[in-house]
């Protein structure tokens, strides 16, 4: 175990496996005796998951983009504070699929909202902690939609541009951040992508 909290998160576009791997890594992690919290955004505890409904619920497809970032940063803050907090300052590992990087994602470089001003609020909700480290599960647009099924959410159904301008985000932010963002190509087999985030995930608990 590692002496500190640590903080993993999972990024990507839609249909990109983040669910399937963060709880493939927990149970991993689990079963080499660390201690693990797994959780997501939006939602997480009971408040946040409240609002998840409002914000994933395809009848609202009029909401505006800065009340929807503010949305999710309100969830983001509750979670944080009940839930993240609390599990990394008695040293266990939270894995968390999304977190400020979605936002930056979804509302920023595609939404249109500045990015400086999701960073300020951001750093307000998230009481200043960061992921250690992010892997992106990067996949083409087109291909991801179509994962993720016919019943999609409010944020699924929004335009095929819109979810590239998504993509594009996130690579971008991995190219600002590249110590911390690892980019994992969510195409082949899952198992290969499994294997190469574990081996990163034990080189920072090695540390």
């Amino acid at each position: 175990m590692p002496k500190r909290g640590l903080f993993i998160t999972f990024e990507g576009p839609e249909g990109s496996g983040k669910s399937t791997h963060s709880r493939l890594l927990c149970g991993f992690l689990k079963k080499r005796g660390c201690k693990v919290l797994h959780t997501r955004e939006p939602g997480g505890v009971k408040i946040s998951e409240k609002i998840r409904k409002i914000l994933l619920d395809p009848r609202n497809k009029d909401m505006d983009t800065v009340c929807e970032m503010l949305l999710y940063m309100a969830a983001r803050a509750q979670i944080v504070e009940k839930k993240i907090l609390p599990a990394l300052k008695k040293g266990k590992i939270v894995v968390c699929d999304r977190f400020i990087d979605a936002t930056l994602a979804y509302q920023g470089y595609a939404g249109g909202l500045g990015l400086k001003l999701i960073r300020n609020i951001g750093r307000l909700v998230t009481k200043g902690i960061s992921p250690d480290i992010t892997f992106l599960l990067d996949i083409e647009t087109k291909k991801g939609l179509l994962r993720s099924g016919k019943n999609k959410d409010r944020m699924e159904k929004k335009s095929i541009i819109y979810h590239r301008e998504v993509r594009k985000g996130y690579l971008d932010i991995a190219r600002r951040e590249p110590k911390r963002v690892k980019i994992v190509m969510a195409v082949g087999k899952i198992s290969e992508a499994q294997e190469k985030i574990r081996d990163i995930a034990l080189c920072h608990l090695k540390r």
